[in-house]
């Protein structure tokens, strides 16, 4: 029995007009990738920039990862190395600043791939199942603490961002501190791999979709609950409903207003028509950046 994903639904919304999205997604049957492009506050040697990067490496993953006899690691060990050689004449790719995303991959038999900070969360047997990587929250903490002191939009938060965003690069694809898909295809190899056994309801969410759980808004079975009934739509409004409530940052301390938003909700599904061919019940795609 061919095994697919069922009732793909996709939602996204930029963090802001006034700034291209950087946020990256493809969800259909076969495969589900995520990509959160990481937001350039210094300089990045690339004449290009994060959505131009998102994108690429979206592309690339869906040609590499689509072939489901691929090892994940692999698929995207393939996909930084395709994208690096595609502006490699153009770009410093040395550069500590130069482009990059989070990433999670997903396939309907379970398997999935994270590196950076997008989640996946599923139905398990004993409560939600949650897979997302924590070591960029764990870089750069005495920075982040001093960000969180000042409120959006004032000169000291502007300020305080700089430091913080020189303390992460510093520790981007290090030994010691966190990967992410970047120029160097070997930062594949420390992402977070398994497979999740529930064969029931799963999302998959950027941070600034993720901010429903992270914010307080509500836990990972409400989320489940609302992204699967309401919709992913849903799972953002209610995020964009607390920021508003919240424009500067006194209440949930961030780092900015709004962040670029995407969550991808489907359910795991087994079906084979009677030549033994997958059905199209309940199928959907979706692609594009948000």
């Amino acid at each position: 029995m061919a095994e697919y994903f069922a009732n793909v639904q996709v939602a996204a919304a930029p963090g802001s007009a006034a700034k291209p999205p950087e946020d990256w997604a493809h969800a259909s049957a076969e495969l589900v990738v995520v990509l959160d492009g990481a937001t350039a506050r210094t300089d990045t040697g690339c004449v290009h920039g994060v959505q131009w990067y998102a994108a690429r490496l979206g592309t690339a993953l869906l040609d590499l990862a689509g072939d489901p006899r691929a090892e994940l690691v692999d698929a995207l060990r393939g996909a930084i190395e395709r994208v690096a050689g595609e502006h490699s004449t153009t770009c410093d790719l040395s550069h500590p600043g130069t482009p990059s995303a989070g990433v999670a991959i997903l396939r309907p038999d379970g398997r999935y791939l994270v590196l950076g900070d997008v989640t996946i969360a599923a139905d398990g047997s004993k409560g939600p199942v949650v897979v997302v990587d924590p070591r960029v929250e764990q870089t750069a903490k005495a920075e982040r603490a001093e960000v969180d002191r000042h409120l959006i939009g004032t000169p000291e938060k502007a300020a305080a961002l700089i430091p913080m965003k020189r303390a992460e690069l510093a520790a981007r694809n290090v030994a010691g501190g966190y990967w992410i898909a970047a120029a160097d295809p070997s930062a594949a190899t420390h992402a977070l791999t398994g497979r999740i056994s529930a064969s029931g309801r799963v999302a998959v969410l950027t941070d600034g979709a993720a901010r429903a759980v992270t914010l307080g808004l509500m836990d990972w079975s409400t989320l489940l609950d609302v992204i699967t009934h309401a919709g992913p739509a849903e799972v953002i409004a209610r995020v964009r409903a607390a920021e508003a409530a919240d424009p500067l940052g006194a209440r949930w301390p961030r780092n900015k207003a709004s962040d670029d938003a995407t969550a991808v909700a489907v359910t795991r599904s087994i079906q084979a028509s009677r030549n033994g061919e997958e059905s199209p019940l309940n199928r959907g795609q979706w692609e594009g950046s948000a």
